[in-house]
């Protein structure tokens, strides 16, 4: 009897220190997991302008197990966008979670995700690059740059620079625990303050400037692939909730230009951003092309496409502070504000996203600088030739390939994004069909 009892003492002794051990093993294994996964924050300008941030969000809301979430930020230097945006497209993921959760069991909840969307800067900032009060972006930011953890944070940027910006100024120290990939280009007009804050104040950020790469994910309706416009139809439709509303942005054919920012991370080596990756291979710039006149520029001024352009004009002295918008410039049918500079002399920036030949003209109330006109002349390759303008950069400021032989058109770097885009639509559309 006595040994009876021993016995089943024994076995159930046996079997809670199993029972422990295996719950352990797969807590650790769980950590483990998480620990290996790498820390994203994605600040986008979703809701503005440009719908393709609508599809961007899903695709990463389809591939959210793959990551470390911190961040889902709302930073919309132009246009109407919001958090409110981030929140219905997370609204969508959750009406087709259950399904596919049945094929990933790792994907992020869509509670876990709504905890992480917080509002950033609303419109472009001012001459000095950063606000005079931070958002509930930029300090979130800061909040999560400064967590305990040997990994550095990813910081996929889908548009303006401004929260950024404003988070680096609050928090410099902040600085080397950051990985930047920042799709510029077109961004680069809308945040060219913020950028111009940065890249003077931050020479050494760790950074991935991709001006024209991206385009190579963009549809092409002459390519002989499924990626263009036949891709919704053939793939997408009948796909859920979030392929029902994909359908509402350029009618549903793919452009998704922020995509390789997570593309990157998802294939590839992150470390090594001259290495192979579906989301480009970049090459080391040693400066950031700058260019100041003190004059109107005119055809035999040829700048580099996606440099910044400074005028710098004469005028009256005025009584208003330095800063002080006082100018528009309107250049590409699009405009953009100047600032008094102090002692006469005024000052607007602007960075073109495409060669082109582009006639300017500058409005104000002050009437020497009312109706000055102007040509803008843009040449095709980034950085350019270097100019005593340039900002130096520290070593770890990435960007498109130059080789000749890697642009698509106009588009420098396109071909180390556009060779993968079938591989990546491939991929995505296994996880479409799970929506069905």
């Amino acid at each position: 009897m006595k040994k009876t009892i021993l016995l089943k003492l024994f076995q159930t002794i046996l079997f809670s220190v199993v029972l422990i051990t295996s719950l352990s093993l797969l807590v650790a294994c769980e950590k483990k997991q998480e620990v290996d996964k790498l820390r994203v924050i994605v600040s986008t300008d979703i809701g503005g302008t440009d719908p393709d941030d609508n599809q961007s969000m899903a695709h990463l809301l389809m591939y959210s197990d793959m990551f470390a979430w911190e961040g889902l930020l709302s930073s919309p230097s132009y246009g109407s966008g919001s958090k409110e945006e981030i929140l219905r497209m997370i609204e969508l993921y959750r009406q087709d979670y259950a399904r596919l959760l049945r094929h990933e069991p790792d994907l992020q909840h869509p509670d876990s995700l709504r905890a992480l969307v917080k509002q950033g800067a609303k419109g472009a900032v001012g001459m000095k690059g950063y606000r005079d009060v931070p958002t509930e972006a930029s300090q979130w930011l800061v909040q999560c740059a400064r967590r305990q953890s040997e990994k550095p944070l990813w910081l996929l940027v889908w548009g303006g620079l401004d929260d950024v910006a404003q988070a680096l100024h609050d928090a410099p120290d902040i600085a080397d625990k950051l990985r930047v990939y920042w799709i510029g280009g077109p961004n680069k007009k809308w945040s060219v303050n913020s950028y111009c804050y940065i890249v003077s104040h931050f020479p050494n950020l760790w950074m991935i400037e991709n001006n024209a790469s991206y385009r190579g994910f963009i549809g092409n309706q002459n390519k002989k692939d499924d990626y263009n416009f036949h891709y919704y139809d053939k793939v997408i439709a009948g796909a859920g909730h979030l392929g029902e509303d994909f359908k509402h942005y350029y009618r549903g054919q793919l452009k998704m230009g922020d995509t390789p920012s997570l593309l990157y991370l998802m294939h590839g080596d992150p470390e090594n951003p001259q290495g192979e990756s579906w989301g480009g291979s970049f090459e080391p710039i040693a400066y950031s092309a700058h260019r100041v006149f003190h004059r109107l520029t005119t055809e035999n001024d040829t700048v580099p496409v996606y440099g910044v352009v400074e005028l710098r004009l004469k005028g009256p002295k005025i009584n208003q502070p330095e800063g002080t918008p006082c100018l528009t410039l309107t250049i590409d049918r699009q405009t953009w504000d100047g600032y008094y500079l102090g002692e006469g002399e005024y000052m607007v920036r602007y960075a073109p996203k495409a060669p082109a030949r582009l006639p300017y003209s500058i409005q104000s109330s002050i009437k020497a600088l009312d109706g000055l006109q102007g040509v803008l002349v843009i040449g095709n390759q980034w950085p350019g030739e270097p100019s005593a303008d340039d900002w130096t950069l520290g070593g770890q400021w990435y960007s498109d390939k130059q080789s000749p032989e890697l642009f698509e058109g106009k588009w420098q770097g396109c071909k180390t994004t556009s060779q993968y885009r079938q591989d990546v639509l491939d991929d995505w559309t296994k996880r479409w069909n799970w929506l069905k």
